[in-house]
Protein backbone atom coordinates (compact mmCIF):
# COMPACT_ATOMS: atom_id res chain seq x y z
CA UNK A 1 0.00 0.00 0.00
CA UNK A 2 0.97 3.53 -0.75
CA UNK A 3 2.04 5.33 2.40
CA UNK A 4 3.22 8.76 3.67
CA UNK A 5 7.03 6.80 4.41
CA UNK A 6 7.43 6.74 0.44
CA UNK A 7 7.81 10.11 0.46
CA UNK A 8 9.54 12.89 1.79
CA UNK A 9 8.77 13.46 5.10
CA UNK A 10 8.99 15.55 8.34
CA UNK A 11 9.28 13.46 11.79
CA UNK A 12 5.57 12.98 13.83
CA UNK A 13 7.40 15.06 16.28
CA UNK A 14 8.22 18.22 14.32
CA UNK A 15 4.77 18.12 12.78
CA UNK A 16 3.43 18.24 16.08
CA UNK A 17 6.17 21.06 16.89
CA UNK A 18 4.87 23.30 14.59
CA UNK A 19 0.85 22.31 15.08
CA UNK A 20 1.79 23.26 18.78
CA UNK A 21 3.52 26.66 17.62
CA UNK A 22 0.01 26.98 15.95
CA UNK A 23 -2.60 26.52 18.84
CA UNK A 24 0.52 28.97 20.82
CA UNK A 25 -0.15 31.73 18.47
CA UNK A 26 -4.41 31.46 18.36
CA UNK A 27 -3.80 31.26 22.38
CA UNK A 28 -1.97 34.84 22.03
CA UNK A 29 -4.44 36.31 20.01
CA UNK A 30 -7.38 35.17 21.56
CA UNK A 31 -8.53 33.30 18.71
CA UNK A 32 -11.58 30.32 18.56
CA UNK A 33 -9.51 29.04 15.63
CA UNK A 34 -7.24 29.71 12.21
CA UNK A 35 -7.71 29.48 8.22
CA UNK A 36 -5.27 29.17 6.78
CA UNK A 37 -5.26 29.46 2.51
CA UNK A 38 -2.57 28.19 0.69
CA UNK A 39 -2.37 27.44 -3.48
CA UNK A 40 0.40 26.43 -5.98
CA UNK A 41 2.78 23.24 -5.51
CA UNK A 42 5.00 23.40 -2.30
CA UNK A 43 4.57 27.16 -2.23
CA UNK A 44 1.92 27.67 1.02
CA UNK A 45 1.60 27.31 4.74
CA UNK A 46 -0.71 24.12 3.86
CA UNK A 47 2.37 22.13 2.99
CA UNK A 48 4.08 23.03 6.25
CA UNK A 49 0.99 22.26 8.31
CA UNK A 50 -0.42 19.14 6.99
CA UNK A 51 3.07 17.99 5.05
CA UNK A 52 1.26 17.76 2.48
CA UNK A 53 2.43 20.14 -1.16
CA UNK A 54 -0.71 21.25 -1.82
CA UNK A 55 -1.28 21.84 -5.17
CA UNK A 56 -4.28 23.57 -6.02
CA UNK A 57 -6.18 25.75 -3.36
CA UNK A 58 -6.76 24.29 -0.35
CA UNK A 59 -7.61 25.46 3.21
CA UNK A 60 -6.35 24.30 7.01
CA UNK A 61 -8.73 24.70 9.98
CA UNK A 62 -7.28 25.34 13.38
CA UNK A 63 -9.86 25.09 16.74
CA UNK A 64 -8.76 24.60 20.24
CA UNK A 65 -9.71 21.01 21.42
CA UNK A 66 -10.83 19.88 18.13
CA UNK A 67 -8.34 17.72 15.70
CA UNK A 68 -7.68 20.32 12.45
CA UNK A 69 -9.49 19.49 9.01
CA UNK A 70 -8.12 19.92 5.27
CA UNK A 71 -10.26 20.87 2.57
CA UNK A 72 -8.57 20.57 -0.81
CA UNK A 73 -8.82 20.59 -4.58
CA UNK A 74 -8.82 18.91 -6.95
CA UNK A 75 -11.04 16.38 -6.89
CA UNK A 76 -8.30 13.39 -8.19
CA UNK A 77 -5.72 15.03 -6.15
CA UNK A 78 -7.64 13.65 -2.94
CA UNK A 79 -6.33 10.30 -2.76
CA UNK A 80 -2.53 11.68 -2.55
CA UNK A 81 -3.86 14.06 -0.07
CA UNK A 82 -5.26 11.63 1.99
CA UNK A 83 -1.72 9.76 1.57
CA UNK A 84 0.52 12.26 2.37
CA UNK A 85 -0.55 14.53 4.97
CA UNK A 86 -0.53 14.32 8.57
CA UNK A 87 -3.94 16.07 9.18
CA UNK A 88 -6.39 13.02 8.84
CA UNK A 89 -9.64 14.45 8.45
CA UNK A 90 -8.84 15.65 4.13
CA UNK A 91 -12.01 16.65 2.47
CA UNK A 92 -12.35 17.55 -1.02
CA UNK A 93 -13.60 21.20 -1.17
CA UNK A 94 -16.46 19.97 -3.75
CA UNK A 95 -17.89 21.87 -6.78
CA UNK A 96 -17.07 25.15 -4.96
CA UNK A 97 -14.34 25.56 -2.52
CA UNK A 98 -16.09 28.52 -1.28
CA UNK A 99 -18.96 27.10 -0.35
CA UNK A 100 -17.50 24.27 1.65
CA UNK A 101 -15.60 26.85 3.53
CA UNK A 102 -18.60 27.99 4.86
CA UNK A 103 -20.15 24.65 5.37
CA UNK A 104 -16.78 23.94 7.82
CA UNK A 105 -17.44 27.37 10.03
CA UNK A 106 -20.99 26.23 10.39
CA UNK A 107 -20.64 22.44 10.99
CA UNK A 108 -17.72 23.50 13.76
CA UNK A 109 -19.95 26.27 15.25
CA UNK A 110 -17.93 29.64 14.36
CA UNK A 111 -20.47 31.52 12.82
CA UNK A 112 -19.69 33.65 15.95
CA UNK A 113 -16.27 33.37 16.73
CA UNK A 114 -12.81 34.93 16.28
CA UNK A 115 -11.62 33.42 13.41
CA UNK A 116 -7.76 34.11 12.81
CA UNK A 117 -6.99 34.17 8.60
CA UNK A 118 -3.56 33.29 6.91
CA UNK A 119 -2.64 33.64 3.20
CA UNK A 120 -4.19 35.34 0.07
CA UNK A 121 -7.59 34.14 0.52
CA UNK A 122 -10.11 35.01 -2.44
CA UNK A 123 -11.99 38.11 -2.53
CA UNK A 124 -14.71 36.25 -3.36
CA UNK A 125 -14.65 33.85 -0.32
CA UNK A 126 -13.68 36.28 1.77
CA UNK A 127 -16.88 38.59 1.44
CA UNK A 128 -19.05 35.34 1.35
CA UNK A 129 -17.80 34.21 5.06
CA UNK A 130 -18.59 38.63 6.21
CA UNK A 131 -21.88 38.55 4.60
CA UNK A 132 -22.98 35.00 6.04
CA UNK A 133 -20.93 35.67 9.39
CA UNK A 134 -21.71 39.35 10.28
CA UNK A 135 -20.87 38.27 13.92
CA UNK A 136 -17.71 36.42 13.59
CA UNK A 137 -14.52 38.46 13.84
CA UNK A 138 -12.05 37.95 11.24
CA UNK A 139 -8.11 39.20 11.74
CA UNK A 140 -5.48 38.40 9.50
CA UNK A 141 -2.60 36.78 11.27
CA UNK A 142 -0.27 35.80 7.90
CA UNK A 143 2.27 38.62 9.15
CA UNK A 144 2.79 36.92 12.34
CA UNK A 145 2.76 33.36 11.11
CA UNK A 146 5.33 34.41 8.61
CA UNK A 147 7.45 35.73 11.18
CA UNK A 148 7.10 32.84 13.35
CA UNK A 149 8.17 30.61 11.07
CA UNK A 150 11.93 32.58 10.34
CA UNK A 151 13.76 30.55 12.85
CA UNK A 152 13.96 26.70 11.67
CA UNK A 153 13.82 23.49 13.22
CA UNK A 154 16.98 21.25 13.25
CA UNK A 155 14.66 19.05 10.66
CA UNK A 156 14.36 22.26 8.40
CA UNK A 157 17.65 23.13 8.18
CA UNK A 158 18.66 19.30 7.32
CA UNK A 159 16.27 19.79 4.34
CA UNK A 160 17.48 23.24 3.24
CA UNK A 161 21.39 21.69 3.45
CA UNK A 162 20.46 19.01 1.23
CA UNK A 163 19.03 21.55 -1.47
CA UNK A 164 21.81 23.68 -1.45
CA UNK A 165 23.91 20.56 -2.02
CA UNK A 166 22.01 20.25 -5.15
CA UNK A 167 22.11 24.04 -5.73
CA UNK A 168 26.24 23.71 -4.97
CA UNK A 169 25.90 20.56 -8.04
CA UNK A 170 24.19 22.49 -10.50
CA UNK A 171 27.08 25.28 -9.95
CA UNK A 172 29.24 22.45 -11.01
CA UNK A 173 27.50 21.41 -13.98
CA UNK A 174 27.51 24.97 -15.27
CA UNK A 175 31.01 25.09 -14.97
CA UNK A 176 31.85 22.05 -16.95
CA UNK A 177 29.29 22.28 -19.94
CA UNK A 178 28.96 25.84 -20.39
CA UNK A 179 30.57 27.01 -23.93
CA UNK A 180 30.64 29.11 -26.70
CA UNK A 181 27.98 28.54 -29.25
CA UNK A 182 25.70 27.41 -26.73
CA UNK A 183 22.01 29.43 -26.87
CA UNK A 184 21.11 31.02 -23.20
CA UNK A 185 17.98 29.41 -23.59
CA UNK A 186 19.83 25.58 -23.38
CA UNK A 187 21.61 26.72 -20.00
CA UNK A 188 18.75 24.97 -17.73
CA UNK A 189 19.37 21.91 -19.55
CA UNK A 190 22.90 21.34 -18.07
CA UNK A 191 21.26 22.55 -13.93
CA UNK A 192 17.41 20.77 -13.57
CA UNK A 193 18.84 16.91 -14.40
CA UNK A 194 20.82 17.57 -11.45
CA UNK A 195 18.34 18.09 -9.25
CA UNK A 196 16.17 15.72 -10.99
CA UNK A 197 18.08 12.71 -10.53
CA UNK A 198 17.77 13.34 -6.92
CA UNK A 199 14.72 13.89 -6.45
CA UNK A 200 14.57 17.15 -6.38
CA UNK A 201 13.50 20.33 -9.10
CA UNK A 202 14.67 23.94 -9.75
CA UNK A 203 13.43 26.65 -7.66
CA UNK A 204 14.79 29.48 -10.05
CA UNK A 205 17.70 29.94 -12.57
CA UNK A 206 18.17 33.66 -13.10
CA UNK A 207 21.18 34.03 -15.98
CA UNK A 208 22.01 37.15 -18.10
CA UNK A 209 25.09 37.01 -21.01
CA UNK A 210 26.81 39.47 -22.20
CA UNK A 211 30.03 40.48 -23.56
CA UNK A 212 32.82 41.53 -20.56
CA UNK A 213 34.03 44.29 -22.58
CA UNK A 214 30.03 45.62 -23.81
CA UNK A 215 27.85 45.23 -20.55
CA UNK A 216 24.37 45.54 -21.14
CA UNK A 217 22.20 44.12 -18.53
CA UNK A 218 22.51 44.88 -14.78
CA UNK A 219 20.86 41.85 -12.92
CA UNK A 220 20.37 37.74 -13.80
CA UNK A 221 17.34 37.87 -15.85
CA UNK A 222 14.10 36.42 -14.67
CA UNK A 223 13.84 34.94 -18.73
CA UNK A 224 16.28 33.34 -20.71
CA UNK A 225 17.02 34.79 -24.02
CA UNK A 226 18.16 32.98 -27.50
CA UNK A 227 21.74 34.49 -27.69
CA UNK A 228 24.67 32.64 -27.80
CA UNK A 229 27.42 32.81 -26.01
CA UNK A 230 30.58 33.67 -27.00
CA UNK A 231 34.50 33.78 -25.82
CA UNK A 232 34.80 37.08 -23.75
CA UNK A 233 31.00 36.43 -22.39
CA UNK A 234 30.52 36.75 -18.67
CA UNK A 235 27.24 34.67 -17.53
CA UNK A 236 25.82 36.48 -14.25
CA UNK A 237 23.35 34.32 -12.11
CA UNK A 238 21.23 33.49 -9.39
CA UNK A 239 20.14 29.85 -8.63
CA UNK A 240 17.92 27.64 -6.70
CA UNK A 241 17.66 24.02 -5.95
CA UNK A 242 14.85 22.90 -4.25
CA UNK A 243 13.82 19.55 -2.14
CA UNK A 244 10.32 19.05 -0.92
CA UNK A 245 9.55 22.55 -0.32
CA UNK A 246 12.93 24.24 0.73
CA UNK A 247 15.35 25.74 -1.90
CA UNK A 248 19.00 26.78 -1.19
CA UNK A 249 20.10 29.42 -3.44
CA UNK A 250 23.26 30.88 -4.64
CA UNK A 251 24.69 33.68 -7.35
CA UNK A 252 28.22 32.72 -9.04
CA UNK A 253 29.53 34.65 -12.59
CA UNK A 254 30.70 32.63 -15.38
CA UNK A 255 33.13 33.72 -18.60
CA UNK A 256 33.80 31.76 -21.34
CA UNK A 257 37.60 31.32 -22.41
CA UNK A 258 39.10 33.85 -20.62
CA UNK A 259 39.43 35.39 -16.76
CA UNK A 260 37.76 38.85 -16.06
CA UNK A 261 38.30 42.06 -17.33
CA UNK A 262 40.08 44.22 -14.66
CA UNK A 263 36.64 46.69 -14.43
CA UNK A 264 34.98 42.91 -13.69
CA UNK A 265 37.69 41.14 -11.60
CA UNK A 266 37.06 44.80 -9.09
CA UNK A 267 33.40 44.88 -9.33
CA UNK A 268 33.42 41.01 -8.19
CA UNK A 269 36.06 41.71 -5.20
CA UNK A 270 33.71 44.34 -3.82
CA UNK A 271 31.06 41.87 -4.28
CA UNK A 272 33.00 39.30 -2.33
CA UNK A 273 33.82 41.45 0.50
CA UNK A 274 30.71 43.38 0.88
CA UNK A 275 29.22 39.71 1.46
CA UNK A 276 31.95 38.45 3.83
CA UNK A 277 31.31 41.66 5.46
CA UNK A 278 28.09 40.77 6.19
CA UNK A 279 28.18 37.22 6.91
CA UNK A 280 30.81 38.31 9.53
CA UNK A 281 28.84 40.74 11.18
CA UNK A 282 24.89 38.52 11.29
CA UNK A 283 24.88 37.08 14.27
CA UNK A 284 22.01 35.72 16.99
CA UNK A 285 21.57 39.22 18.48
CA UNK A 286 22.54 41.35 15.71
CA UNK A 287 19.78 43.95 13.46
CA UNK A 288 18.86 44.69 10.23
CA UNK A 289 20.13 48.31 10.78
CA UNK A 290 23.41 46.86 11.84
CA UNK A 291 23.63 44.64 8.50
CA UNK A 292 22.13 47.73 6.32
CA UNK A 293 25.18 49.92 8.15
CA UNK A 294 28.03 47.65 7.68
CA UNK A 295 26.58 46.97 3.84
CA UNK A 296 27.24 50.83 2.98
CA UNK A 297 30.65 49.01 2.18
CA UNK A 298 29.37 48.42 -1.29
CA UNK A 299 28.54 52.20 -2.26
CA UNK A 300 31.94 53.42 -0.81
CA UNK A 301 33.40 51.70 -3.63
CA UNK A 302 31.64 52.95 -6.00
CA UNK A 303 28.93 50.29 -6.88
CA UNK A 304 25.02 50.72 -5.77
CA UNK A 305 22.73 47.26 -5.37
CA UNK A 306 19.75 46.43 -7.49
CA UNK A 307 18.04 43.18 -6.22
CA UNK A 308 17.90 42.84 -2.06
CA UNK A 309 20.57 42.39 0.08
CA UNK A 310 19.71 39.91 2.12
CA UNK A 311 16.42 38.02 2.38
CA UNK A 312 15.40 34.97 4.14
CA UNK A 313 15.19 31.42 2.64
CA UNK A 314 12.20 31.04 0.12
CA UNK A 315 11.85 34.38 0.65
CA UNK A 316 11.18 35.05 4.38
CA UNK A 317 12.17 38.06 6.22
CA UNK A 318 13.97 39.68 6.61
CA UNK A 319 14.27 41.10 3.33
CA UNK A 320 15.81 44.46 2.91
CA UNK A 321 18.87 46.74 1.06
CA UNK A 322 21.25 49.14 1.79
CA UNK A 323 20.37 51.93 3.73
CA UNK A 324 21.19 53.72 0.79
CA UNK A 325 18.76 52.24 -1.45
CA UNK A 326 16.16 51.16 0.98
CA UNK A 327 12.96 50.33 -0.92
CA UNK A 328 10.91 48.29 1.40
CA UNK A 329 8.97 50.09 4.76
CA UNK A 330 10.64 47.32 7.22
CA UNK A 331 10.93 47.53 10.54
CA UNK A 332 13.92 46.78 12.39
CA UNK A 333 14.50 42.91 13.10
CA UNK A 334 16.97 40.94 15.23
CA UNK A 335 18.89 38.09 13.87
CA UNK A 336 18.02 34.99 15.44
CA UNK A 337 19.62 31.71 15.76
CA UNK A 338 18.54 28.95 13.43
CA UNK A 339 17.11 31.95 10.70
CA UNK A 340 18.40 30.62 7.42
CA UNK A 341 19.11 34.04 4.95
CA UNK A 342 20.29 34.58 1.71
CA UNK A 343 22.86 37.20 1.04
CA UNK A 344 23.58 38.13 -2.03
CA UNK A 345 25.06 41.52 -3.29
CA UNK A 346 23.83 42.67 -6.73
CA UNK A 347 26.55 45.17 -7.70
CA UNK A 348 25.65 47.21 -10.44
CA UNK A 349 27.46 50.36 -12.17
CA UNK A 350 25.35 53.70 -11.68
CA UNK A 351 24.78 53.60 -15.39
CA UNK A 352 23.00 50.20 -14.79
CA UNK A 353 24.53 48.63 -17.68
CA UNK A 354 26.81 46.00 -15.77
CA UNK A 355 26.01 44.39 -12.46
CA UNK A 356 26.94 40.96 -10.97
CA UNK A 357 25.33 39.32 -7.91
CA UNK A 358 27.52 37.00 -5.36
CA UNK A 359 26.09 34.73 -2.70
CA UNK A 360 24.90 32.16 -0.99
CA UNK A 361 22.51 30.32 1.49
CA UNK A 362 23.51 30.64 5.57
CA UNK A 363 22.29 29.51 9.03
CA UNK A 364 22.63 32.27 11.50
CA UNK A 365 24.51 30.96 14.60
CA UNK A 366 25.78 32.32 18.23
CA UNK A 367 29.14 32.90 16.59
CA UNK A 368 28.06 34.17 13.08
CA UNK A 369 27.00 32.36 10.03
CA UNK A 370 27.21 29.06 8.91
CA UNK A 371 27.17 28.56 4.84
CA UNK A 372 25.11 26.04 3.38
CA UNK A 373 27.08 26.08 0.31
CA UNK A 374 30.54 24.44 -0.46
CA UNK A 375 31.14 25.25 -3.98
CA UNK A 376 34.32 27.93 -3.16
CA UNK A 377 33.33 31.63 -3.48
CA UNK A 378 35.45 32.34 -6.79
CA UNK A 379 34.50 33.72 -10.40
CA UNK A 380 34.32 30.91 -12.71
CA UNK A 381 36.09 30.65 -15.90
CA UNK A 382 35.13 28.22 -18.27
CA UNK A 383 36.73 26.99 -21.95
CA UNK A 384 35.35 28.03 -25.04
Amino acid sequence: MRQRSDYPTFSDQEMARRHQAIYGLMQQEQLDALLVYGTGRYASDVYWLTDWPCSREAYVLFQAGKDPVVLMQLFNHFPMARVMSIVKDVRWAGANTGNSVLELIRERALEAKKIGLVGSIPYQHYNRMREKFPDAGFTDLGGKMRMMRTVRSPEEIERIRFASKLTDQSIQALAEGLKAGMREDEIPYLIEPVYLKRGGYAGIHFVSSMPMRAPDFPVPSQFHSNRRLQKGDCLITEISGAYAGYSGQIHRTFSIGEGPTPEWQRMHDAAVAGFETLANVIKDGATTTEAEEAAEIIHQRGYSIYDDLIHGVNQYPPIFQTKTTRRHDMKEMTFRENMVIVIQPNLITQDEKMGLQFGETLVVTKQGCESLNAYPRQWITCQA
